[in-house]
């Protein structure tokens, strides 16, 4: 009575659960340390990548938003929204992200 075992090997290699939980990790760490703090009257705002500079700026002032800066990157602008309301009205004018413009100002300074 002898009885077959046979070991399954793994669907992927061990070390990509440990890289995918490294990222994800990041991920985080880096969505909690750009988060605008309450009350913050100037943002930093990530609009798509392949948008232009003009369609960037329209966007933004179409949200009623003060350009206060523009950055290295042509899709990230540091703005003052109008009031309370500025943040939604900045999404819904194509912004993808909304963060604390000190969390990325030293790197992507024009």
């Amino acid at each position: 009575m002898d009885r077959e075992t046979s070991i399954s090997a793994p669907s992927w290699p061990a070390w990509l659960s440990a890289a995918a939980f490294l990222v994800l990790s990041w991920i985080a760490i880096a969505a909690l340390s750009l988060q605008v703090r309450p009350g913050a009257e100037v943002v930093a705002v990530a609009f798509p990548p392949w948008w232009s500079t003009q369609q960037v700026f329209q966007a933004a002032a179409s949200a009623k938003a003060a350009i206060v800066r523009n950055t290295a990157l042509p899709a990230l602008l540091v703005v003052r929204p109008d009031d309370l309301d500025g943040l939604t009205r900045l999404r819904q004018a194509g912004a993808w992200l909304v963060m604390d413009p000190q969390a990325v100002g030293a790197c992507l300074v024009n």
